[in-house]
This record gives C-alpha cells, sequence and structure tokens, in this order.
C-alpha cells in the first residue's frame, strides 16, 4: 500500500472516529463541524464556507438544517448588513462545547497503538500539516447543468 493509499485510510479512520462522536450527540459530522466552527464568536458566511471547503449553497442548506433546530443563527453584520454572519445559538454553544471536548479528549485515540515516540511524531507533522494549510481558499460552485 503506497503513501496515498495510507493517507487515504487514515481520513477513514479519522472520519469513522469523529462520526461516532457525533452520532453520541445527535449531529452529523457537517452539523458537528459547522457549530465548533462558530462556537466561539460568529464567523462571516462566506469565510466559514471557504474554511470548511464548502460552497455558498452547500453551507446556506447546512445552516438552514442546523438552524432548524436552533443551533446556529443569521444575523446582519453591525459593520455591513449586506454581511451574513452566522453564530451559535445558547443551546448550540452548550452543544458544541460538550461535543468539542469530547472530539479533542477522544480523538487522538487513533494513535492509541502507537509507541510514546511515534505518538508524539504524529502530533508534531498532524500540527504541522494543519499550521500550513491554507484554510482560507475557496471552494469554487460546481458549473451549472445544462
Amino acid at each position: 500500500m503506497g503513501y496515498g493509499d495510507k493517507l487515504f485510510w487514515l481520513s477513514v479512520v479519522i472520519q469513522r472516529k469523529y462520526a461516532q462522536i457525533c452520532a453520541e450527540f445527535d449531529l452529523t459530522p457537517a452539523q458537528a463541524t459547522l457549530l465548533c466552527a462558530v462556537r466561539n464568536e460568529p464567523r462571516q458566511m462566506a469565510d466559514l464556507a471557504a474554511s470548511l471547503g464548502m460552497t455558498k449553497n452547500a453551507l446556506s442548506q447546512l445552516v438552514d438544517r442546523t438552524a432548524r433546530r436552533e443551533l446556529v443563527g443569521r444575523a446582519s453584520s453591525a459593520q455591513d448588513r449586506r454581511v451574513v454572519m452566522l453564530g451559535a445559538t445558547p443551546t448550540g454553544k452548550v452543544l458544541a462545547e460538550a461535543f468539542y471536548t469530547q472530539v479533542v479528549e477522544r480523538l487522538p485515540e487513533i494513535a492509541r497503538n502507537l509507541d510514546a515516540d511515534d505518538q508524539r511524531d504524529f502530533e508534531r507533522v498532524a500540527t504541522a500539516v494543519v499550521d500550513t494549510a491554507d484554510l482560507s481558499a475557496p471552494v469554487a460552485d460546481p458549473p451549472a447543468t445544462p
């Protein structure tokens, strides 16, 4: 199995663990990610779409579904009323904090079978990958189908 294959399977391992935690909180992985992204402060919808690697349309649909559960809410920016801000509701903040705490505590379990040196190396490399990733690059909307 090549390096690309290993990365693919690593993503599967991470997604499975994340989905398991999401299910315990009755959240889809997308809803959980959205809640965690806005748990500390409201974010601009356009910036949030780029950070999450979603199109604006896909994010809007996700926000609609999550807002129906009264976990997030939209508001106009105080500086520019054309800018839509998204924030967690009080209920959403409580849920997001509880969920995020579990993710931070339990996601590292994916490396539990590694020895201590390998666990430190894994943490160092994972940190470097995230720190150097461009999480602000926008995702293009798919072309319209005729």
